[in-house]
């Protein structure tokens, strides 16, 4: 029997500490109506403190949250996949040290980097496992303290990030049933200049002098990205619709990240999908990276947005480039 990956519990979590347009005003020289009118964002979720929650304890509250609306236990995991760009060491995975919080013991655990669409790729690898009948769950989560690598002092991309986490329990159902139909992921490494961190990997090591320059932190061209952005997404939309004979038309909810609703809505147009039809919490949440297609996606199912039956297109960009987009039926 042909197989797909089903989604059977979702969760999500966010930071208490509610940070507004105003507040960031304090920080830098911006303004609330300057942000809104750029990236549609009036708050974000932070944690309190750098060090007062991690990656994996963010992880752990949405896992939580998904294994109990799947009705299952950590025990009953195969596998656990975690996308991120903020673990909480270099060494071992998130997805490790996730393991170990939730009494996971039978699944195997690893970690993906495509930046913002890190949830996406590891959705889709989760795919691929459970369509090749090796294992029957699995846990994926997207999760990211963004503001651990923010630089606080470039107004440019300080007011943009959030940190959350999201979480799917996935496993094997039958293909004609509910589930992904396909997934696609992409990359563009020639592209990678516009969004990364400098220093803190293997070429340049950190040092004294590179964190006082606040290397360690990202750096984004907010111009090029925007185009990359808009020309990806809309390609890989096209494209995974024309494979699965769908049309704009055929889909009910567009789940999209939530990196700037000025790329949300441009990509809105040119897909020709209206925008009442994408999923939008930005303007609460800021851009929570790998977590924000997962925490968007939990939002729709709990507000009743996702009924049984519609069709959703989800689609993420993130550094790498890399991009990726997937077709769901709920």
């Amino acid at each position: 029997m042909a197989l797909r990956a089903r989604i059977i519990g979702t969760g999500a979590f966010a930071p208490p500490r509610v940070v507004t347009n105003d507040e960031m005003a304090k920080i830098v020289d911006t303004n609330d109506q300057w942000i809104q009118e750029r990236s549609g964002i009036k708050t974000r979720r932070l944690v309190d403190y750098e060090g007062a929650m991690s990656t994996a304890d963010m992880a752990e509250h949405a896992a939580r949250g998904a294994l109990e609306r799947a009705g299952i236990t950590a025990m009953d995991l195969d596998l656990i996949i975690v996308g991120t760009v903020t673990p909480d060491l270099r060494v071992p995975s998130c997805a490790c040290i996730l393991q170990d919080k939730l009494g996971a013991k039978n699944a195997a655990a690893f970690d993906v980097l495509a930046a913002c669409a890190g949830s996406m790729f590891a959705l889709s690898v989760a795919d691929k496992f459970l369509r090749a009948g090796t294992v029957k769950r699995i846990l994926v989560v997207g999760a990211e303290t963004l503001s651990v690598i923010t630089n606080w002092t470039d107004r440019s991309t300080c007011v943009l990030f959030g940190d959350a986490a999201g979480a799917f329990v996935v496993e094997a159902g039958p293909e004609e049933g509910p589930g992904l139909i396909d997934t696609a992921v992409y990359s563009d490494g020639s592209t990678w200049q516009h969004l990364y961190i400098p220093a803190g990997g293997s070429k340049k090591p950190l040092t004294p002098e590179l964190l006082a320059a606040r290397q360690d932190r990202l750096i984004m061209n907010g111009r090029e990205v925007y185009k990359i952005a808009v020309r990806s997404l809309v390609d890989a939309a096209r494209k995974i619709l024309e494979k699965n004979g769908l049309t704009a038309n055929d889909i009910d909810l567009v789940v999209a990240h939530q990196a700037n609703l000025r790329i949300i809505e441009a990509v809105a147009d040119r897909v020709e999908i209206p925008l009442e039809r994408f999923v939008i919490n930005i303007d609460r949440y800021g851009n929570t990276s790998s977590a924000s297609a997962f925490i968007t996606f939990d939002e729709a199912v709990r507000d009743g947005r996702m009924k049984p039956g519609s069709k959703v297109l989800m689609l993420a960009i993130g550094a790498g480039m890399c991009w990726a987009a997937a077709l769901y039926r709920a």
